[in-house]
């Protein structure tokens, strides 16, 4: 049930070998699914390159989600190489990191704008880029979002908004695309230790504490979300669309830290 042999995915968003994106296209490699890989940039691209290889992809495309003819070109590559695909996992957030601590009130425009078009209006973007290749087949769209979307987390500020957008967009597009048997999905890790979790305002304190808190007495591994990504594309997951799903060691359903921990 949960094979991805002879499925075609493009993952999107690997900076390197500890992010979340690559634990979920690590977990579908093993699974048995080819995959393509975008990235921004050269120092990324010299970063992803040997992860590519490694899980055996030789296909990788620069990337830059704020400009048209970028993606309007990746997606033409893409569409030379394969005719469909099967999945597409979104793993593209940023805000400037001079406004992830302190108040969300000092947000500014400029970067109100820049976090809300980069961390959710690029997923529609590429969702509609993807669904010719997936309208025939049907197929699954992931994208990544935290628990600060619906509840206040210290100096996750505008990204809070950004991702409380994105889950939006999540359950739009899943009725949009439902009758083509496309699925729509979201994964919600607790806080974990990665390149884009570091930007944030007192990152390490948030992560000690969900650590000692979460039922499980533990955050999200990559393995963990690796897994859960799997299922959702694989044939296992093919009723669930529009979800939510948190991966943080229960974390969410507290409304108190540890009685040890008061």
């Amino acid at each position: 049930m949960h094979s991805l042999k002879g499925k075609r995915g493009l993952v999107m968003g690997v900076a390197n070998e500890r992010s979340i994106a690559w634990g979920i296209a690590k977990a579908c490699a093993e699974a048995g699914a080819e995959l393509a890989f975008t990235y921004q940039g050269e120092a990324f691209g010299k970063r992803l390159e040997p992860l590519a290889t490694s899980v055996g992809s030789d296909f990788m495309v620069d990337v830059d989600v704020t400009d048209d003819a970028s993606l309007d070109a990746a997606f033409a590559q893409l569409n030379e190489r394969w005719d469909t695909m099967d999945f597409l996992v979104h793993a593209i957030a940023y805000s400037d990191k001079n406004e992830l601590t302190g108040r969300v009130l000092n947000t500014s425009r400029d970067n109100f704008k820049n976090s809300l078009d980069i961390s959710c209006f690029s997923f529609i973007d590429v969702a509609r880029r993807a669904y010719p290749m997936m309208k025939d087949n049907g197929g699954t769209l992931l994208t990544l979002t935290y628990m600060g979307s619906t509840r206040v987390t210290p100096n996750y500020n505008v990204m809070g908004i950004a991702k409380a957008a994105l889950e939006s967009a999540t359950r739009y597009l899943a009725n949009d695309l439902g009758p083509e048997g496309i699925r729509v999905n979201a994964i919600s890790p607790g806080p974990m230790k990665t390149l884009a979790g570091a930007a944030i305002g007192g990152a390490r304190k948030t992560y000690k504490h969900t650590d000692m808190n979460a039922p499980l007495r533990s955050n999200a591994t990559l393995e963990a979300v690796g897994g859960t990504a799997v299922h959702l594309i694989s044939d296992a997951g093919a009723c669930t669309t529009g979800e939510i799903l948190r991966v943080d060691g229960g974390f969410h359903v507290l409304g108190l830290p540890q009685y040890e921990n008061l």
